[in-house]
């Protein structure tokens, strides 16, 4: 009997799942369970903001109705930045206000919160929208993450957005080749590998 897998827009009820699959993937493609103290930490900046401000550009694999991947995206990720200024980072930066860093990597989280990332010009003038993508290594072969990628890029194209970026840890170089499968092309090699496609 086969396993019954689909893709459907998130929803509100599955927010703790998405928090859940980041965790696991967050250390470059593997569990981050060890390095980050509070489990929804990676969560906060990759892709639960997502989910509720863009929640059309929000999708997830669902394997016997459980979630195990999502693919987030923003099409545009100069206004997406505006949101989270003001709806988003106040919220986490009074609700962390006593945090002090515990594990390796919490301190990424709480800089970011603290002092947010702005995308580099270069990256949003032909690419305006970027997105993440995370699955659980069970399902991180059989064509799903594809089908995910299909999907947010279908869903952008409707915006008629011109192009789309990602990034791609530099400790995780390997799934490149995923990305490149999928129509997107070196950019530029910095803080992280960022790849882009013109849509």
């Amino acid at each position: 009997m086969s396993i019954p897998y689909s893709i459907r827009q998130a929803r509100a009820e599955d927010e703790e799942a998405l928090y859940q699959i980041c965790l696991k993937t967050a250390k470059a493609g593997v569990d981050a369970s060890d390095v980050y103290s509070d489990p929804h930490y990676p969560g906060q900046l990759y892709v639960v903001p997502y989910a509720r401000f863009e929640p059309d550009l929000a999708f997830v694999l669902t394997c016997d109705e459980q979630v195990v991947g999502y693919a987030v995206a923003t099409a545009d990720t100069r206004q997406f930045e505006t949101t989270l200024n003001e709806q988003w980072w106040p919220v986490l930066r009074e609700a962390y206000a006593n945090r002090q860093p515990q594990k390796p990597f919490d301190s990424k989280v709480l800089n970011q919160i603290n002092d947010p990332h702005v995308a580099d010009p270069m990256l949003v003038e032909d690419w305006p929208a970027h997105l993440h993508i995370n699955l659980l290594p069970q399902v991180q072969s059989g064509g799903w993450g594809s089908k995910l990628i299909s999907a947010v890029i279908e869903a952008l194209k409707r915006k008629q957005v011109s192009g789309v970026h990602l990034g791609v840890s530099l400790q995780n170089e390997k799934v490149c080749n995923f990305y490149q499968k999928q129509g997107f092309t070196h950019i530029v090699r910095s803080n992280a590998i960022y790849m882009g496609r013109k849509l």
